[in-house]
């Protein structure tokens, strides 16, 4: 790891004029897709009444986000640092923002999963551009930890401000307006980051390998969907099908990758146990709780009926928590070490989950709240310290692939966790019992059983709605228990895989 930070050995470097101002336009574009994340969660139940989208067509507009962006992070990051990463960003930034308007206008439900595919696109570009950038405008390893500390704490405060912001939207607008507030952060980003960032680039970049962007996307893309379609209908054809060709697409990467003089990702960096295991804790992390902050947002206003912006505020102890677990992980990690504060946050995050397993229409909100709060810190210290040991654990040539394995594995475990703890939700909620005469769109979403109710006879509509919020809520409970023992799990694994590791 001593090679990687030999940089900060030069006054010049570790004192470069302008690096906070840099870094606060850095961290708007990870404020723009933190919100845009957390934003989508409230607007399901209307975009539900609105495009009437199937279970499935629900699932996909949720997760086609995240399995865009986990199939090209790595192609995007590779690309950064050959034509400058300052490029990439404001590039993607810009597309981000004109994409946001297809996403607030779509019509249909094809047409929507269409414009969070494009929206995954280019999203693509910003999140290991910014980490990159962070690498080499902080080369002293404490001013590092604090940035990226800073970094991870801006993502969740996008957690935060999204379904506020989004809440109050919602009351006063149509859905579409959520992904508007888009714009004004982008303009800003674009705007201010013109002048104030450096750019910076991999000297010797070597060609970029369209064969093995080609590749990555197909492999990813293909096994996330089949682990899906796996979780949603069982072990079907087509899902075998897509498994072989991801896992062959992928294997073929990795075997591209060991040949080529200059590889779109050096295949090397996981022979770091520390690089491998921070990769894996990243990955699990998020896996464990994406599908199930999916799905509360549903349950506050559907099973317990409150208004949008009241969800959103309900949310914010997860937010506090990373926001200050975040700014203080780097001085943890240093103090006690590396796999105590990844390890500790891990289970902290687990024995939450564990909590949520006994919830029900009426669970009050001190046991929501205060295992939200735990979510968050243990999130908090958990990826903002895997995030430092990724990105110090490389030559600063290679940042921007570095920062895109760390987000792949954020975005791959974000898609798998919506896939699977999500699909465990519906398996469990489409079999509740039904009212004679009940639509057949009930059984697809919990917001179509509400807008079926609305209706149907009072008594009919009544049992309906009673049916299908205690189904729903059993599918919760059980997607939490199985996000807690996956998060216990990686909390062990990650207490061997890190020893030894310093930042």
């Amino acid at each position: 790891m001593t090679s990687a930070l030999q940089p900060a050995t030069t006054t010049e470097a570790v004192k470069r004029p302008g690096r906070w101002l840099a870094l606060s336009v850095l961290v708007l574009a990870v404020l723009l897709v933190a919100v845009d994340a957390t934003v989508l969660g409230l607007a399901t139940p209307y975009i539900s009444e609105d495009l009437k989208p199937s279970g499935t067509q629900l699932l996909w507009i949720g997760d086609v986000y995240s399995f865009v962006i986990a199939g090209l992070l790595v192609s995007m990051g590779s690309l950064g640092d050959r034509i400058g990463r300052k490029r990439i960003l404001l590039v993607g930034a810009t597309a981000f923002g004109a994409i946001s308007i297809l996403n607030a206008y779509a019509t249909t439900p094809e047409l929507m999963i269409l414009a969070r595919a494009l929206l995954g696109v280019a999203g693509a570009t910003l999140m290991p551009a910014t980490l990159a950038l962070i690498r080499n405008l902080f080369h002293d390893p404490r001013e590092r930890s604090l940035a990226v500390g800073i970094w991870g704490a801006t993502a969740s405060a996008g957690t935060a401000i999204g379904p506020i912001a989004g809440g109050f939207l919602l009351e006063h607008f149509w859905w579409g307006s959520v992904f508007l507030i888009n714009l004004p952060v982008m303009a800003v980003l674009v705007a201010v980051g013109i002048k104030l960032l450096p750019e910076s680039r991999n000297p010797n970049p070597g060609p970029w390998d369209l064969l093995s962007v080609a590749l990555s996307l197909i492999g990813m893309i293909a096994v996330v969907y089949a682990v899906k379609q796996a979780a949603t209908h069982g072990f079907s054809w087509d899902a075998m099908a897509a498994a072989v060709l991801g896992l062959t697409a992928l294997y073929w990467f990795v075997r591209r990758q060991l040949t080529l003089p200059t590889p779109l990702l050096d295949m090397r960096l996981f022979r770091h146990r520390g690089f491998s295991g921070a990769v894996l804790a990243d990955l699990l992390t998020i896996l464990g709780l994406s599908g199930l902050v999916f799905f509360l947002s549903q349950y506050l206003q559907l099973v317990q009926g409150r208004r949008p912006f009241e969800a959103g505020l309900a949310e914010i102890p997860a937010a506090v928590g990373a926001v200050v677990a975040g700014l203080i992980a780097g001085r943890a990690a240093r103090r006690f070490s590396v796999r105590a504060v990844v390890s500790g946050g891990l289970a902290a995050i687990g024995l939450a989950l564990a909590a949520l397993t006994v919830i029900d229409e009426s669970t009050g909100y001190p046991l929501l709240g205060t295992a939200l709060l735990f979510v968050g810190i243990g999130a908090g210290f958990s990826f903002t310290v895997t995030s430092d040991v990724i990105l110090s654990s490389v030559p600063k040539e290679q940042a921007g692939a570095a920062s895109a394995v760390s987000e792949t594995a954020y975005e791959l475990g974000a898609a798998l966790g919506i896939a699977i703890l999500g699909s465990i939700v519906t398996g469990v909620y489409r079999g509740f019992p039904a009212p004679a005469g009940t639509p057949v769109g009930a059984h697809e979403s919990l917001g179509g059983a509400v807008e079926a109710a609305a209706g149907m006879p009072t008594d009919a509509a009544q049992a309906l709605l009673t049916s299908a919020r205690e189904a729903f809520v059993d599918g919760l409970s059980i997607a939490a228990g199985v996000g807690a023992i996956v998060l216990l799990a990686t909390a062990i694994a990650a207490w061997f895989m890190l020893r030894n590791e310093r930042l």
